[in-house]
């Protein structure tokens, strides 16, 4: 038996012996008298009965055993210009200091603290500051829309809010102070106080008696102390959107948490405690808050908060220039961000300009990653690169390939095999599990490991109903794909994403594979229209390399071919539109559901997180074209 399928046994024989034994390594202030609960199935929760404090974990142990000098985290900022960085001594301060400041504006363990900022330090100071005195945090991703804001302070109430005067995107300024003011006016419940950090790009006027300034708040307070927590308290809140168009309190416990992502960063990334380990993402969705934040300091490595975007801060090098110059061995990032980089910088100049020597390891995750990009990457960089698979909700890694396990032979397209503590089945409509090959739907049989949600935020029914319901006994991930004969998953789309054509049950995963795999697309969307006669028809949409010089209905007609011959006719694949771009959400994730209900010709709602409102327009264009909508 290989070392990973020792482990992963032994994980789901045994999850409690399993999960005592990582939580060795997490610092108690009082010690668990379960492992695990299950006696309020299927609200299943770990270390009951334990104390701990995370931010203790993350920053004062590793100032207390050596690490008081080692950098804790780096700021580097392309868009000003700024680097600085912390050691965890400095780091500590910093947080224990500003933890003060939330005290003595009345923020206490148990109470909500809304973080609606930049990626900027002072970010992951506010977050760690919130979990050092047991209050609770909800970042909300930075430049969301005054609704989307004040519809998340309704749900989490929070007693403070903390944000800045803007954010800096490139070419542009966005103000977030009005956005937060007008937020306020609109929602039920009002904050006490809000604390705004002044960038000197767009400073704010401030509303006397509520705001008070950065700084200002800092002056002459005493730093705080740890405060411990129960193991199944809540470090934070986490909304990601809903089908109801009320957003999803994602809740996040403090022992769990603090397990999972301290035993992740070495079985899952293969980094040691001392490395330098950068996830290039936002402290406003999940990947920052597990591999920016928690994650990376729990386990005493060097974090990076990276204030930019893939291109264009200045060029398709910034990712590469980082890497180089503060010594990253191992990167997680999304594929759109390799996506961009390979459409700007198809032949790989701007990699070979940097000493890549140390670099080790990249990991890709927040979307399926299609075969060509990881090739393409595996090509130019010549290391592993790993695709793997988690969600908001899981908060780390369903699947993956464990680098600090025992790395298994890759297959571009798969995420690898379950990570331990997952056990992961695909099911038909009716709860059987289907054999190798076959797609369903794919779920994780109860109880989820630690570090999972255990609920939603004053929504307990809400959670049964839209995780655990369509299944009992099951965790619904949404993912539709299938086991190979190897165990390997294969994502294949969301369930929604399964299109049904004259009866045959077909993935737009499958057929983006296809387009991609083109040496003229840089990517692609594929989505479901509906048709009178056959239900539903599949219809493409590609962004062109850049310098690719094609004609364009050839390229369409040699798609259509590819397609028809690697899936075959029964796909009935013949809409292909070419697009200047697609509309994506800020963390990169492609809108293809709102595609649809625009190509459909039903009514849709602008998504709070896309990027760019006007790529709409322009696709909606490019559908009018190939006949969309038929009304």
């Amino acid at each position: 038996m290989s070392r990973y399928d020792e482990i992963y046994r032994r994980s789901l024989e045994d999850p409690e012996g399993f999960w005592a034994e990582a939580a060795q390594a997490i610092d108690w202030t009082r010690p668990w008298e379960r492992v695990l609960d299950d006696r309020n199935k299927p609200f299943y929760r770990w270390f009951v009965g334990g104390e701990l404090n995370t931010c203790y974990n993350a920053l004062d142990r590793h100032v207390e055993r050596g690490r008081a000098d080692q950098k804790a985290l780096i700021y580097d900022s392309p868009v000003t210009g700024q680097q600085r960085s912390y050691t965890y001594r400095e780091l500590r301060d910093a947080v224990a200091h500003f933890a003060g400041a939330l005290r003595a504006q009345g923020v206490e363990k148990g109470d909500r603290v809304i973080i609606y900022m930049p990626m900027v330090p002072e970010a992951v100071i506010a977050m760690l500051a919130c979990a050092r005195i047991g209050a609770i945090h909800s970042v909300v991703f930075g430049g969301f829309a005054a609704n989307e804001l004040a519809t998340r302070i309704d749900d989490a109430r929070p007693k403070l809010i903390v944000s800045a005067s803007c954010g800096i995107e490139p070419g542009r300024i966005v103000e977030y102070k009005p956005m937060l003011d007008g937020a306020i006016a609109q929602a039920r419940h009002k904050p006490e106080r809000c604390i705004i950090l002044q960038r000197p790009q767009a400073e704010a006027p401030l509303v006397a008696g509520r705001d008070i300034e950065w700084n200002e708040a800092l002056a002459g307070v005493e730093p705080a102390e740890c405060v411990p927590v129960a193991a199944t308290d809540p470090l934070y809140i986490l909304y990601t959107s809903g089908t109801t168009g009320q957003p999803k309190g994602i809740v996040r416990d403090n022992g769990g948490h603090a397990v999972a992502l301290h035993w992740s960063m070495r079985h899952v990334y293969g980094v040691e405690p001392g490395e330098v380990y950068w996830a290039a993402s936002d402290v406003g969705w999940v990947v920052g808050h597990s591999y920016i934040v928690y994650g990376p300091l729990l386990h005493g490595n060097t974090t990076i908060v990276f204030e930019g975007k893939p291109v264009g801060t200045p060029d398709p090098g910034t990712f590469w220039r980082i890497i180089a110059e503060h010594g990253v061995r191992v990167m997680f990032t999304a594929p759109t961000a390799f996506r961009a980089i390979k459409k700007e910088d198809p032949e790989g100049e701007y990699i070979r300009r940097h000493d890549l020597s140390g670099f080790r390891a990249l990991f890709l995750a927040g979307e399926r990653c299609d075969p060509d990009t990881l090739e393409w990457a595996r090509r130019q960089l010549g290391v592993p690169v790993i695709d793997h698979w988690w969600q908001t909700e899981t908060g780390w890694a369903i699947a993956a390939n464990c680098l600090g396990i025992e790395p298994l032979p890759v297959k571009p397209g798969s995420p690898t095999r379950a990570v331990p503590g997952y056990d992961v089945r695909v099911l038909d409509d009716e709860g059987g599990e289907l054999g190798p090959n076959q797609i369903g739907a794919i779920v994780i049989r109860l109880p989820l490991p630690p570090g999972t949600l255990p609920t939603l935020w004053n929504a307990e029914q809400r959670f049964v109903d839209a995780y655990l319901s369509r299944y009992p006994g099951y965790y619904l991930t949404g993912d539709a794909g299938y086991k190979d004969e190897d165990d390997y998953l294969w994502i294949m789309s969301r369930i929604d994403d399964v299109i049904n054509v004259a009866g045959h049950r077909l993935s737009t995963g499958q057929m983006e594979e296809v387009l991609a795999s083109h040496p003229a697309v840089a990517e692609c969307a594929v989505f479901g229209v509906a048709d009178e006669l056959k239900g539903e028809l599949p219809l493409g949409l590609v962004v062109l390399k850049a310098g690719a010089e094609v004609e364009e209905e050839a390229l369409r007609q040699e798609l259509i071919r590819m397609v028809r011959e690697r899936i075959g006719p029964v796909a009935a694949f013949k809409l292909v539109g070419i697009v200047k771009r697609l509309p994506k959400t800020r963390s990169g994730k492609i809108l293809r559901g709102t595609m649809k209900k625009i190509a459909d010709g039903v009514p849709w709602k602008m998504p709070a997180t896309i990027d760019d409102p006007a790529i709409l327009d322009e696709i909606a264009e490019v559908l009018r074209g190939l006949g969309y909508p038929k009304s």
